[in-house]
Order: structure tokens, then sequence, then C-alpha cells
């Protein structure tokens, strides 16, 4: 198993940027496939990213490619979420979540991901 915890969230006025960090426990972190999803209260989980174990293949969202950039540290046991020109409906709950070992494909769907932190709020203001 792994344990995930997120960090970074925060306030900031649109047009500005953010950082997530999800740090995950255990000495196999570089065998779990990475996400990022974010939740509105009264909303479904919504898909925000995703990375490959080695780091090479990402997956976005179409609404968040070109401002969104996943990436890994397998050394250091990290996966980061940089935010750039947020916008106001990016304000949600971000979870870090990891697919069960030895998937090797990014995934969309919330339902491949066994392992989720406990989320970290991002406000962005107009």
């Amino acid at each position: 198993q792994v344990q995930l915890v997120e960090s970074g969230g925060g306030l900031v006025q649109a047009g500005g940027s953010l950082r997530l960090s999800c740090a995950a426990s255990g000495r196999t972190f570089s065998r779990y496939v990475m996400g990022w999803f974010r939740q509105v209260p009264g909303k479904t989980r919504e898909f925000v990213a995703a990375i490959s174990r080695d780091g090479t293949s990402t997956l976005y969202a179409d609404s968040m490619k070109g401002r969104f950039t996943i990436s890994r540290d397998n050394a250091k046991n990290t996966v980061l979420l940089q935010m750039n020109s947020l916008k106001p409906e990016d304000t949600a709950v971000y979870y870090c979540a990891a697919r069960p070992q030895n998937y090797y494909s990014t995934s969309y769907s919330e339902r491949d991901y066994s392992y989720w932190g406990q989320g970290t709020q991002v406000t962005v203001s107009s």
C-alpha cells in the first residue's frame, strides 16, 4: 500500500499560480501510476492529470492542457502539479491518487485509482 499526503493548496487570484505537492510513503513509489483529481462540493470528482511510473508519459484533461503540468520525482517519492493561469472555476479540493502497483498506463477514470490522499483546497478569487 501507499499513503498519500497533499500540500500546497491555498487562496490565489485569478491568473496566478500554485504548485501542489503529493508526498507518498514507502519505497516502491516508482511502481505507481499517479494522478490528480479535483472535486467541487455537490459535483463528481473530475480528472486533472496523470503521469506514468517513470514520468515519461502524461495525460491531461482538455481544460487543463497548457495551464497545468504534472511531474514526479521518484527519488523523493513526490508528484507535483504546477497550476498556472488559474481561473475561478479551478476552485476545488485537489486529490492525489495512485493506481495499484504494476499498472503501467495512465487513466482518466477515478475507478482505476485505489489510493487517495485527503485533499488540499485550492481557491481562486476573481
